[in-house]
């Protein structure tokens, strides 16, 4: 009987000590880490392949320029008449896809001279007959854009025309050159530097250029080309350099048509004006 107390009394010993001891560590509950603020590695850039300029990041950034939010179209116009009889068909360059006044007045530049050609033919009605003595007359207008794309738009109108009665067609040349960031005309003056006397410096290197052609230029026809602002009235911006038209009779006779002189950017390059340096290719 006292043993079997006794064994009672320790295994109620011996369960109260193992409930004092802690559960193993497998079964602790787990600490939670809140993490300290850690920087990331940025990732590395990579340097521009040879020979390619990177694009600036202001550049990438800053709204488009105008030129980009603009589409060149046309605006066709056709009518005829009877008395005289005449055919009339006009193409005028038009800006869409903006309201912005730039724009606006280029617009309004290009209605200006194809609405002069066509008073200009008109003008010449008081001298045709009522009735056509071949199938009447006719008049047409269309247009060229010469530039690279960017701020500058330099338009070549073509008139392709007879008025009736007359030997043989004729043909006329206006142009248009429009800065589209200022929202003005440019000036073939306002391509060079103040002190330039550009009208000569372009002038020789055209006269020399017809003088090698085949069109009868140094009989009679040199003062077409004289350093003159009505000889040189008729001018693009292209890719390769500025390009001076001389119309049908200035430089040649009609036999020989219209002449056209490439004046390199690399004769002119170092007399162009700070403003006009960085629109050209």
């Amino acid at each position: 009987m006292k043993s079997k107390l006794a064994l009672l009394i320790f295994a109620l010993l011996f369960q109260v000590a193992c409930m004092a001891v802690p559960l193993p560590a497998l079964f602790a509950p787990t600490e939670t880490v809140v993490p300290t603020s850690t920087s990331i590695p940025a990732t590395p850039t990579l340097p521009p392949p040879p020979g390619v300029t990177p694009i600036p990041s202001e550049t990438l950034l800053s709204p488009a320029r105008l030129f980009q939010q603009v589409t060149l179209t046309e605006e066709p116009y056709s009518e005829s008449g009877d008395s005289p009889v005449y055919t009339l068909e006009t193409s005028t360059p038009v800006l869409e896809g903006s309201d912005d006044p730039r724009a606006l007045e280029f617009n309004r530049q290009a209605v200006v001279i194809v609405d002069e050609l066509v008073a200009e033919f008109k003008s010449g009605f008081e001298y045709l007959p009522d009735q056509p003595i071949s199938a009447g007359s006719f008049f047409q207008v269309t247009f060229t854009q010469l530039a690279p794309p960017g701020d500058i738009l330099s338009i070549q109108f073509g008139v392709d025309a007879y008025s009736d009665g007359a030997a043989h067609p004729y043909h006329l040349t206006r142009t248009l050159n429009f800065n589209l960031e200022t929202g003005q005309v440019l000036t073939l003056e306002a391509l060079f530097l103040p002190d330039v006397d550009y009208l000569v410096l372009i002038a020789d290197h055209c006269r020399a250029e017809l003088a090698t052609r085949d069109i009868g230029f140094e009989y009679g026809f040199e003062s077409g080309a004289a350093p003159l602002p009505e000889n040189y009235r008729n001018w693009n911006l292209t890719y390769e350099g500025l390009l001076v038209t001389f119309d049908e009779y200035q430089v040649a006779s009609y036999a020989a048509g219209m002449q056209q002189v490439l004046v390199p950017y690399g004769l002119l390059q170092e007399y162009f004006s700070e403003d006009f340096a960085g629109l050209i290719p």
